[in-house]
Order: C-alpha cells, then sequence, then structure tokens
C-alpha cells in the first residue's frame, strides 16, 4: 500500500499499517491530506480511481478519518461503504476534554504509588510513571475522537519537569489531542506545580513574602454532594498570593508566556483556585460585590473569586493567545452557579474566544437538566460555553469512589442535555484506567455521545457494548449488574455472590478482552464480598 502523505501525518499512518492484514496493506493506496477549510477533528473519506482519501480538518482531522476508516473497514480494509459517496464526519460538541490531576492518573497499571484522590498530592511513582500514565491516556483519547487532557500537576521536578512535558506534548500533537495544563490565578502552585523554579509559587514566595494573600478563612472546603469531609494539609501547595499585588499579576502573566512559548501545549486551564480568597484591604475593595462576597460567607460556600478571575483571566487569556493563537484557553466559572450567576458585571468583562466552563455536581446538575431555559446558554455573556462533570467520579458520592463506577449514561446524557442547552463542550474526569469495563463503557459514552449528541442509547450499546462484552444480551447483563452494585453500598453477601457468579461464568465462557471485562466486574464483587458488604 502506497500512503500519500505520511511524512506530514506519521501517526495516521502508523495506524494503517498495525491495524490492516497484509492483503490490505500489498494493494491499493491511501492519501492523507489536510484541508484548513473544514473544522478542527472533521474529516471526509472518499474513494478516487481506487485510492482512498481522507481529508481532514486541523490538528486532529486527518487521524479521525484515519480511525473511521479501519473501523469500518475492518482489517482488511472493505471499502464498499464508500461506494455510495464520501463519508463526512463532525464532532457534535468540538470541545470534548478529560480532566485530570497527575498524582492519580493511574493508566499505567504496573507501577508502584497509585492514588485515587486528592488535590495537594506528591506524586508517588516512580519519575517516568508520569510519561507512562499519560501516553496510554492519550493512545485513548486519540483512538476515541477525545480532543484534549487537562492535566493538573503538568510540570513537577520528580516527574521530569521541563523535558517530561515537552516529550508528552510531542507525543499527544501527533495523535492529535491537546495537552492543557491546569494553572490558577496566585494559586495552585503558579505554572510550575512543584519544583525549584522561578514559575513555581511556593519558590516565588519565599522570595517576595509580601505579596502573600491573607486568606478569609482556612485553606480548603467541602463539597455538599460527598459523604466525607476533605482534608487540606497545610504546605507548600497551598500558598496562595495576592491577585490584587501588581507584582503578583507581573509574576503571573510572565510565567503564562513562558509556558505557551516552552512547550507545544494544545491549551490552558485557567481558574481563581479554589480552596481560599484574598481578603486583604484592596482585595475587599475590588470586589465590592454583595452577592459574590454573601455567596462566599455561606457555611458551605464558596472558596473562590468570580471577580478575581474577571479581573485578572483577561490579561492571561491574551499572554497565552500572543504565544500561540490556536490554543483553548478555559476559563473556569467554579460549581453550581450557572442559574445564580454571581458578579455579573464583572464577567461582562471577559474576553470572547475563550472556552467558559461551568462546573456542576450532581444534584445541581439535576436542576439544570430541568430548570434551564431553552436559550438561556446563548444570552450568557461569557461564549462559548461548555460544561465540567464534578460528579460521576472521586468526587461526589458516599465512601464509596464513583471513579469505578458505571458512569455511561450519565456522560451520555450531559451530552444529550448539554447540546440541546447550546453548550459546546463537556468535560470529565479521565484518571482511571480503562482496563476496567466500567470505565471503559464510561469513556466510549463520553467519546460517542459527545461526538454524536444525537446518537441512541440502544445504537450505542449495538455498536459499543455488544461486541465488547459477548453480544447485546450479555452487554445488558452487564449493564444491569454494574448498575445495581452501584446503587447499594452495602448488599447482602448471598446477593454479591450470586452476581460473582454470574459474572464468573460468563467470564469463563468467553475469552481474551471479552472476558477480561467480566473479571473486572468479578473482582469488584469479589472485594466487596472480602469486606462483608
Amino acid at each position: 500500500m502506497t500512503i500519500d502523505g505520511e511524512n506530514d501525518h506519521p501517526h495516521a499512518a502508523r495506524r494503517l499499517r498495525e491495524s490492516l492484514n497484509s492483503a490490505a496493506l500489498e494493494g491499493g493506496g491511501v492519501r492523507l491530506l489536510l484541508d484548513s477549510g473544514l473544522k478542527e477533528g472533521t474529516y471526509v473519506l472518499s474513494l478516487k480511481d481506487g485510492v482512498v482519501e481522507v481529508r481532514g480538518g486541523p490538528f486532529s482531522g486527518v487521524i479521525y478519518g484515519v480511525e473511521e476508516l479501519i473501523e469500518r473497514g475492518g482489517a482488511g480494509l472493505d471499502l464498499s461503504f464508500l461506494n455510495e459517496g464520501p463519508l463526512n464526519g463532525e464532532p457534535g460538541l468540538p470541545y470534548r476534554t478529560f480532566w485530570t490531576w497527575d498524582h492519580s492518573t493511574n493508566w499505567e497499571l504496573s507501577q508502584i504509588g497509585q492514588q485515587e484522590i486528592g488535590v495537594f498530592n506528591p506524586f508517588q511513582k516512580p519519575p517516568q510513571g508520569f510519561l507512562a500514565d499519560y501516553r496510554r491516556l492519550v493512545d485513548f483519547s486519540s483512538r476515541n475522537r477525545i480532543a484534549a487532557i487537562v492535566i493538573y500537576g503538568f510540570l513537577r521536578d520528580s516527574h521530569g519537569g521541563i523535558e517530561a512535558a515537552q516529550a508528552l506534548c510531542r507525543y499527544a500533537n501527533e495523535r492529535g489531542v491537546r495537552i492543557v495544563p491546569g494553572i490558577a490565578i496566585g494559586a495552585y502552585g503558579g505554572v510550575y506545580w512543584e519544583g525549584k523554579h522561578r514559575y513555581n509559587l511556593a519558590t516565588w514566595l519565599k522570595a517576595n513574602p509580601q505579596h502573600a494573600a491573607t486568606m478569609e478563612k482556612d485553606v480548603g472546603f467541602q463539597i455538599a454532594d460527598l459523604a466525607f469531609p476533605l482534608n487540606f494539609p497545610h504546605s507548600d501547595y497551598t500558598v496562595s498570593a495576592c491577585p490584587s499585588a501588581p507584582e503578583t499579576m507581573d509574576w503571573m502573566e510572565e510565567a503564562v508566556s513562558w509556558l505557551a512559548e516552552t512547550f507545544e501545549i494544545g491549551g490552558i486551564n485557567i481558574e481563581s483556585g479554589d480552596y481560599g480568597v484574598c481578603g486583604c484591604e484592596r482585595c475587599r475593595s475590588r470586589r465590592a460585590n454583595d452577592a459574590e462576597m454573601a455567596r462566599r460567607a455561606d457555611e458551605h460556600g464558596d472558596s473562590w473569586s468570580h471577580t478575581d478571575m474577571a479581573t485578572n483571566f483577561p490579561r492571561l487569556y491574551q499572554a497565552a493567545k500572543a504565544k500561540r493563537p490556536d490554543l483553548w484557553i478555559y476559563c473556569e466559572l467554579q460549581w453550581d452557579n450557572l442559574l445564580e450567576p454571581v458578579a455579573v458585571e464583572a464577567q461582562n468583562s471577559l474576553p470572547q474566544g475563550a472556552i467558559y466552563q461551568h462546573t456542576a455536581n450532581r444534584s445541581y446538575w439535576k436542576r439544570l437538566r430541568s430548570e434551564i431555559e431553552p436559550n438561556y446558554v446563548a444570552s450568557l455573556p461569557t461564549q462559548p460555553n461548555v460544561l465540567r462533570c464534578q460528579f460521576a467520579c472521586q468526587w461526589n458520592g458516599d465512601e464509596r469512589t464513583e471513579r469505578y463506577a458505571l458512569n455511561a449514561k450519565v456522560f451520555a446524557d450531559m451530552a444529550e442535555r448539554g447540546h440541546q442547552m447550546g453548550m459546546q463542550g463537556l468535560t470529565v474526569w479521565g484518571e482511571p484506567s480503562d482496563y476496567f469495563a466500567t470505565v471503559e463503557l464510561s469513556y466510549l459514552a463520553f467519546a460517542r455521545f459527545t461526538w454524536n449528541p444525537n446518537l441512541t442509547w440502544d445504537d450505542f450499546m449495538d455498536r459499543e457494548a455488544a461486541p465488547r462484552f459477548g453480544g447485546r444480551a450479555q452487554a445488558e447483563r452487564f449493564v444491569a449488574l454494574a448498575e445495581e452494585l452501584d446503587a447499594s453500598q452495602v448488599l447482602p453477601a448471598d446477593r454479591l455472590g450470586a452476581i460473582q457468579r454470574e459474572a464468573l461464568a460468563t467470564a469463563t465462557s468467553n475469552d481474551g478482552a471479552i472476558a477480561r471485562r467480566w473479571l473486572t466486574l468479578v473482582d469488584q464483587v469479589g472485594r466487596r464480598l472480602h469486606m462483608g458488604q
């Protein structure tokens, strides 16, 4: 097989060569073409004079087109699906993003140091573990048209610092996945999360202690939908700088420019920091926003400032765009306030073209999906807008983690309903490995329903779940058993035993990946039996 355009699209060509059988590789040809007239991620497959042409929009379109070609054509590259004309693909939600912390992203399962929750955690894996985890996550994202990965803890000395971060960006860019470092204004370690670096916040504040924040309350927050209290031990990770100090923002702007210039990143996720607010006289005077201050004064109120974000975000946005105009710059508008916006006047000053991210916990999502008016999102001063799911992960629920629950229907619902609202994207947590069948199916639902928000659950089950679980009936049974386990924190031992026996019998009647998927459910039940619940 001849592959025209291989030098410009090496990963797309590699995927073809590793996916097709020898007969397919011996005949015909494929032409890979970048088409800047198409939207990012869009592709067109066509057959011209015996050659398959894959035209793709910037950055990821050719790769997505090749993945579609492999899926439809199979190992033998059966091109009959193109007999009736070209096949087009375009994302229904442009901004499809995984959110992660470096310390709790566990995709390389054969290494020590895994963690499952926390925001101020050291990195406990071997130094090479950062790249090992994220390369696997990038591979999954590339094959499933998940456009971007947010990484908090992008830069640490303990997992390779600048060189490892640059290597990850190169790896992801070749595969059409945007790497999006997460930062906060005057918090979260600055641009360089941990290490002796001039853009690490603790390092800078030790040299400039006069610019430290005067916190309104002790560091931390509590999520109403989480059954247990969170722990925020004081350390270099929890220091904050005053956002009203001109020197702080000069330093932040310089750091963001360095970040965009030094790394081939695909974007930046910017928030105001969510574990406390500076209450110095300058900050209080600058905000002067009764609604915002009253909201934070509540017992479980907000630990961030929308006014701080609106005042300082435009400056960082412009600094990043000046270095890389095509960056996706996310502006985090924090939790559970889309229907009751605060600091409205300040938010009117935010720049058009940033991606405005509205986070919802489980109880708030229930309100949003039923109460929001049809044209509400389109009327917001911030455009475009996306949802972020702050549940179906470790941050909501009971003492169990929802990281390994079957969250497929949640993600499908948020994609479908969000699209109806006028949202342009969805962000979900992507930290646990797809090794676990419940996680894999959840991620596939996220990928497929954000690509096509009009997809039906039946079509998803037929196309995605049935082949992975041994047929449609077995896929339905897997979903039913997983949902039963998720619904009850405690189940009788005899019921758990019955579920385990059924899952084990199905696993042993299959082999390969199908058996492995069922065995992950067997193991999940086995752990609960061992705990007596």
